[in-house]
């Protein structure tokens, strides 16, 4: 072996018998907990959630670079988000304001609640099934979601009719993009009924609903890598047992490691509930810095 390694036989016995020094050791042990991680929770923790939840489940304090160095060596990375595709725009009915004016900061639940519809095609078939969710901007919550194979005014509706009777009392800010069923007169109807005030995307804007789409995308680059899915019925269960994966058991860094499950029941449970604000994109900062007076 030394041989054909090219190095002498003294090198290799003082290696072997030499003393490990605690920084390798510590390394060893980080190494196979990020083996560990990405295993159990098939590969969708990239290096900043990665040192987040080893941190927070362990009690230790491994820094981001550390991490990322190790990641790098071991070859382990989060999985890769597809391309979105571009839809042609539709004649609304109704038409709102953008009131919400990407000011995704609620300072409390249910103030704030934003809404979209994605699809997921069924393996192996020609069919979709549509993936219709309510969510606060306080917490990330899904206050309400439906899944149906038409992508219809009833999926929009009864998505809606389920988070006013989980939340009866609540009126937040009502934003969504000006897909056809958001635009109906009829859903118009219901905002007015529960006194529910509508704001509506941009045309051509998506990143006005940005916290909705940024949560198609999570489900979309986890959800299969998480679950083996080959039909429907298996499709319908990822769906469903991830937005429960994703509520209960998913950590987030903005929330101090918290749930948005953790994170909705002591706001609801606090006549002064903790403020969690959004963090500043560096890269947006930089970019107003350069271009606006």
């Amino acid at each position: 072996m030394c041989r054909q390694l090219e190095i002498s036989r003294a090198a290799y016995y003082k290696w072997l018998h030499r003393n490990v020094p605690d920084a390798e050791h510590e390394n060893m042990k980080l190494a196979g907990l990020i083996k560990d991680y990405d295993e159990r929770f098939n590969h969708i923790l990239g290096y900043r959630r990665m040192t987040s939840w080893i941190n927070h489940f362990n009690h230790t304090a491994y820094s981001r670079n550390r991490v990322h160095r190790m990641m790098k060596k071991l070859g382990i990375h989060s999985a890769i988000r597809k391309k979105k595709k571009k839809y042609m725009d539709s004649k609304p009915d109704e038409t709102a304001e953008n009131i919400l004016k990407r000011d995704f900061y609620a300072s409390a639940p249910n103030q704030k609640w934003a809404t979209d519809v994605t699809e997921f095609k069924v393996p192996g078939e020609k069919k979709k099934l549509y993936l219709s969710a309510i969510l606060d901007l306080y917490d990330r919550y899904p206050v309400a979601y439906v899944i149906s194979s038409k992508n219809d005014n009833r999926l929009v509706f009864r998505t809606f009719d389920k988070a006013v009777a989980a939340f009866p009392d609540a009126r937040p800010v009502f934003h969504s993009d000006r897909g056809f069923q958001y635009t109906s007169r009829m859903f118009r109807k219901k905002l007015e009924k529960q006194k529910m005030e509508q704001s509506m995307s941009r045309v051509g804007c998506c990143i006005d609903n940005g916290p909705t789409e940024g949560f198609w995308g999570i489900i979309k680059a986890e959800m299969y890598q998480m679950y083996e899915i080959t039909d429907e019925s298996s499709l319908r269960y990822a769906i469903k047992d991830y937005l429960r994966f994703y509520s209960e058991e998913r950590p987030q860094d903005r929330y101090h490691c918290k749930t948005p499950s953790e994170v909705r029941e002591e706001a609801l449970a606090s006549d002064a509930p903790i403020e969690y604000p959004v963090p500043e994109n560096k890269r947006i900062m930089k970019y107003k810095e350069k271009w606006c007076a």
